[in-house]
């Protein structure tokens, strides 16, 4: 007989939340990764929880409404079985009104009220000081969806979650019980390798972490810039989307653009001091949805993969939903997440 019941490969944010669900569903676990926790992109700084825009509604965006909404009440559970902080918080996020994008703007919060079902909002307001982007419309749009979370604390989190229950994290080990693949970009190129055509892919990112504090504030989204404010009292910028590079974990001039843009763009962060640069591979299927299901080359294996960029918004849901199909054999995954749907 096995020991455990189900056997996680990949130690960053999917295979640990993974983990997590099926231990809190009576499952034994263990997870493997060589590397150790959040040696992947879960080890990043950058942890923005961010909602899809409310409008052109699809289950993608309704997985991911669930998702952010049970957040809070799933990593307050997560940090009370281990003792350690995730960083989360749900503090919501401030971005600039363009100009003539009002009308816009306003549709989109009578969208929210519906499809956010009023346990969030969606707002037009009036610029202020602090720690708040510049507006040239003199508005802003506020929303109170969106999260943050330090992705590498996070992890950890989970990790002795995991461990206080029994559940065991290690380098290596033999597969026991069912088999789960939550191995980030590597994962992908295996895939890929067993495929006739691309599954996936390692996307670069880079970001930087600075010394300001504004634990408290609602995260900043600027021109496809994401200021996130960490209850650490660091201030993330990040990140770039690079799909060719030559050195994937190696930072360049690219943090110094970053830098730049968010300084002209928050004066708040003018004299900031740096704290330390990122740069890593962040997963990306072709569909760019998550891919969770079924393993579609390995019988009776399962995959939690994909979602860039929106994997820790995800997690929490992505990882009951799969521990409900691995351990009972009922599936209420979107069928857009199945894994074949990505190849």
């Amino acid at each position: 007989m096995a020991t455990v019941d189900v056997t996680i490969r990949g130690a960053g944010a999917f295979g640990l939340s993974v983990a997590w669900a099926c231990q809190k569903a009576g499952a034994t676990v263990r997870v493997i990764d060589p590397n150790g926790v959040a040696s992947g992109a879960s080890g990043g700084i950058v942890g923005a929880l961010a909602p899809h825009v409310p409008e052109q509604w699809n289950p993608k965006k309704a997985f991911q409404l669930e998702s952010l909404l049970m957040a809070e009440s799933w990593w307050a559970d997560v940090e009370a079985a281990g003792g350690l902080a995730s960083g989360y918080a749900r503090t919501g996020r401030l971005q600039a009104l363009p100009e003539n994008a009002l009308k816009l703007a306003q549709e989109r919060g009578l969208n929210a009220q519906t499809l956010w079902q009023g346990r969030a909002v969606w707002e037009v307001v009036d610029a202020h000081s602090g720690f708040t982007p510049k507006s040239e419309s003199g508005l802003l749009i506020h929303d109170t969806l969106t999260g943050r979370i330090h992705p590498k604390q996070a992890c950890h989190s989970l990790a002795a979650a995991i461990q206080s229950g029994g559940g065991e994290i290690v380098t290596d080990a033999a597969h026991e019980g069912h088999v789960v693949w939550a191995t980030g970009w590597e994962g992908l190129d295996e895939l890929t390798a067993q495929h006739t055509r691309l599954v996936g892919a390692g996307i670069k990112g880079q970001a930087i972490l600075l010394d300001y504090d504004a634990r408290t504030a609602p995260q900043l989204f600027i021109d496809g810039l994401h200021i996130i404010p960490h209850f650490d009292g660091t201030t993330a910028i990040g990140a770039t989307t690079e799909r060719e590079f030559d050195e994937p974990f190696t930072t360049d001039a690219q943090c110094d653009t970053l830098l730049a843009k968010a300084r002209a763009a928050v004066p708040a962060l003018q004299d900031a001091p740096e704290i330390r640069r990122w740069a890593g591979l962040r997963p990306r299927a072709r569909t760019r949805a998550p891919m969770l299901g079924e393993h579609p080359f390995c019988k009776g294996e399962f995959i939690a993969n994909g979602g860039f960029k929106i994997g820790f918004g995800m997690a929490p849901l992505a990882a009951e939903k799969l521990a409900q199909l691995i351990l009972k054999g009922e599936n209420t995954i979107p069928p857009d997440f199945d894994p074949v749907k990505s190849l």
